[in-house]
């Protein structure tokens, strides 16, 4: 089985209800239930999540809930990792064996279906445990600074100060949109940053985290605009 797994608890505290509030026009977990379901990747589509409401909204936009997450690993502190784990275990024991499982996030509005697609054949011909979106940093990490208790600046790197930056290598981050992955690995709890995953790479315009009213108006702004570009309604 090809499971789509989204973790949604219900006590995000930066943004309140931030996995079902509306973003340009849906619930924001509906984006990501459309895009699984879009990508025609998955056998069952599934939500773990804490949370009534949550489950209802899921339900209602095409994703099952076939369980309530256990207080244990609803709180500000379980990893993802875990929450996974527990929703393939689950279903290993209820609906059937589990192959391979992509953890999509509820709160990742700019995934696209052929990413998902990407993501499993990365996953599949790497030979990896895990495949995973990335993205390239806008500035050289080398060359940051940080800002000092007396309010002065200080480089990280000062050895980079004179190099060029193009003679600098170019580093990457997680995109935090999706994470595929071995049951087998899910279950074993290997970690996901490691030699063991694989990258899919996104370009930077479409990744953007969603912590802060700042960064919901921004991402709005996206989504607006690229749907315009593309004649989307």
């Amino acid at each position: 089985m090809k499971l789509a797994i989204i973790p949604a608890r219900g006590g995000s505290k930066r943004i309140p209800r931030k996995n079902i509030k509306p973003f340009c026009g849906k619930p924001m977990i509906a984006w990501s239930i459309e895009a699984a379901r879009l990508s025609g990747c998955f056998d069952r589509i599934i939500v773990s999540t804490d949370d009534a409401e949550i489950a209802d909204v899921a339900r209602a936009h095409g994703a099952e809930v076939p369980f309530m997450r256990p207080p244990e690993l609803s709180d500000d502190h379980t990893g993802t990792i875990p929450v996974i784990a527990h929703a393939i275990d689950w279903m290993n024991r209820n609906a059937g064996p589990v192959d391979f499982a992509c953890c999509l996030y509820a709160t990742a509005p700019f995934v696209q279906a052929e990413d998902l697609r990407r993501g499993l054949d990365v996953l599949r011909h790497s030979g990896a445990d895990y495949a995973f979106s990335v993205t390239s940093y806008a500035f050289p990490i080398q060359r940051a600074i940080r800002i000092t208790a007396d309010q002065r600046v200080e480089m990280f790197n000062p050895e980079h100060f004179t190099t060029r930056s193009q003679d600098l290598e170019e580093a990457f981050h997680d995109a935090g949109q999706f994470y595929w992955g071995r049951a087998a690995a899910w279950l074993a709890g290997k970690p996901l940053f490691s030699h063991d995953a694989a990258p899919v790479m996104l370009p930077r315009h479409r990744v953007q985290d969603i912590d802060t009213a700042e960064d919901w108006e921004r991402a709005e702004w996206l989504f607006k605009a690229m749907q315009s570009q593309t004649g989307q309604a």
